[in-house]
């Protein structure tokens, strides 16, 4: 094939399968390309919204990592201190237990951090999506008169 192709017969097959397809005309080339701008500019805006809940969700979880870090180094201090097995076998039932409901109230944190960035996310294609329906019907509108 040549490059950059100067005829339809310089892709070959491809190019006669295309030659032979009938597209419909485009009636308002200059509000397709807006609305192609449009669309480009939501997906932009909706991957920045994406990657920006992705990186709270990552620093968040650092921020974890290192309380949890500090709260273990202060439980091995705390069971070091404590003598009798008894009161070494309650001590570790109360860190378990704290340790359990932070970590599942560090799961629910990152959990709505998640949910809150993409259902933003979401929420700017879904209004993109709306609004290019109207273009469209615009279009159609324009085109049949």
């Amino acid at each position: 094939m040549a490059f950059p192709p100067k005829s339809m017969a310089d892709f070959g097959d491809f190019g006669k399968l295309f030659a032979d397809m009938k597209l419909p005309a485009v009636p308002d080339m200059e509000a397709f390309i807006n609305a192609s701008r449009r669309n480009m500019e939501t997906l932009t805006a909706a991957n920045k919204v994406a990657l920006e809940g992705a990186q709270a969700v990552g620093k968040r979880h650092v921020e974890i990592l290192q309380q949890s870090m500090a709260e273990l180094t202060e439980a091995v201090r705390a069971m070091s201190s404590v003598e009798a097995p008894q009161a070494k076998a309650a001590k570790q039932a109360e860190l378990l237990k704290q340790a359990y409901e932070r970590t599942v109230t560090n799961m629910k944190e990152l959990g709505d951090l998640i949910q809150h960035s993409n259902a933003e996310a979401v929420n700017l294609l879904n209004a993109r999506f709306a609004e290019a329906m109207d273009e469209v019907k615009a279009l159609a509108d324009k085109s049949g008169r």
